[in-house]
């Protein structure tokens, strides 16, 4: 496999630094490839997958955590509806200037899917290929269903470390940030449904048929609304992490798409 080394960055917004982890594989080539992780997620929390597709697209991959996630500085305050849309022109667009960035591929996790649809429509000039993996496009019952679920689970004794060990004294923020927010009244009919209007580049998206928080219906509104090429891959008995679940599929369809 291509060796590939890792850097890390400190990237400067007006709110507070973000943590960035830079992997690049020996002979890079291409654009570089962004991931945008999930609610609860962070760069720690997507483990060994950046190497791995450094390794086998030979591009570089940058992963970062957003305000209140991760490494990076706490959050000023919490998330309001448009949070999703946000993300390009804060805390992408601050990592693309810092790094001196200019065209890439953008690929998101979960709500990192929705930001990464935002950034390819925003920044669309410079998004050569956007990447989704089990992204929500609207607000199901499904999606409300599995995070109330998760809410009592970390209600329960010792479950909330589970996220310390990642976030540190945020790890209660992170939580609300996310249950609070998707269950809010004023969330219940946000969609991604003008944004896809505008993204004129190649569109794969990924989801699992055993997605606990999404039904095979976001992918298909993604692949039907979006103006540009896309290609929906449903993957048989995955749930919602297939990056984790199904690697190997994953850095195949990634590969194919790229190719």
């Amino acid at each position: 496999m291509t060796q590939v080394n890792a850097l890390e960055h400190w990237v400067d917004t007006p709110e507070g630094k973000l943590f960035a982890q830079d992997v690049k594989p020996q002979n890079a080539q291409g654009v570089p490839i962004i991931l945008l992780h999930d609610s609860l997620g962070c760069v720690a929390l997507w483990r060994d997958f950046p190497k791995q597709l450094a390794a086998v697209t030979r591009q570089r991959v940058i992963a970062y955590d957003r305000l209140g996630f991760g490494r990076s500085d706490a959050h000023p305050g919490r998330l309001r509806r448009g949070f999703v849309e946000a993300e390009a022109e804060q805390g992408f667009a601050a990592l693309l200037r810092q790094l001196e960035i200019d065209d890439f591929i953008v690929f998101g996790h979960s709500v990192g899917g929705g930001m990464a649809v935002g950034c390819a429509a925003i920044h669309g000039k410079h998004c050569r290929a956007l990447i989704i993996e089990s992204a929500q496009a609207f607000v199901e019952g499904l999606t409300l269903q599995g995070i109330r679920a998760a809410d009592q689970q970390f209600a329960a004794p010792g479950q909330l470390q589970r996220l310390t060990r990642y976030h540190g004294d945020k790890a209660e923020w992170v939580l609300r940030a996310w249950v609070d927010t998707w269950l809010d009244d004023a969330f219940a009919d946000w969609n991604l449904d003008a944004l896809l209007a505008q993204v004129q580049c190649p569109l794969l998206s990924l989801h699992g048929d055993q997605d606990e928080f999404g039904s095979p219906a976001h992918p298909r509104r993604f692949t039907a609304l979006a103006a540009g090429p896309s290609v929906m891959r449903l993957l048989p008995g995955c749930g919602h992490v297939p990056h984790r679940e199904q690697t190997e599929v994953v850095l195949a369809e990634v590969q194919r798409f790229l190719g």
